[in-house]
Parts: structure tokens; sequence; C-alpha cells
């Protein structure tokens, strides 16, 4: 399976999809204790939070690929 975007990298990003990656990235920093005052909720959270940006991403991505395609 090849990877998406290789070619056209800015093709079948919607601003959706890159909000939820600059998420999925805040999140991943406070999960690893990256961020002022994080005690072990704020990691849990941050890891919680970034597992559900991700996941956004995916859904925004797929959402832009079938709309790509639909056109």
């Amino acid at each position: 399976m090849s990877a998406p975007n290789v070619d056209k990298p800015n093709e079948g990003i919607t601003v959706q999809g890159k909000s939820a990656e600059a998420s999925k990235e805040a999140n991943k920093e406070q999960a690893k204790g990256n961020t002022p005052n994080s005690g072990i909720g704020d990691r849990v959270s941050g890891a919680m939070g970034a597992a559900s940006d991700k996941m956004d991403e995916k859904k925004h991505e797929g959402s832009a690929q079938a709309n790509k395609k639909a056109t």
C-alpha cells in the first residue's frame, strides 16, 4: 500500500484534518509531560485526547478522499 499524498502532499487534506493533527500533537506533548504543571491526570487526558484527535484526523482524510473520488 502506498503512502497517501506522496506526489501531491497537500491534496486530500482538509482544514478539519489539519486542525485535528495540530490538536493531536499538542495532546501528545501533554501526555509526555512536556507542559507546565502536568500531573498524571493531565497526562492521561492528553493521551486520550491525542487518540481521539488521531481518529478525527483519519476520518477527515477519508472524507476528503471520498469527496475527491466523487467529483
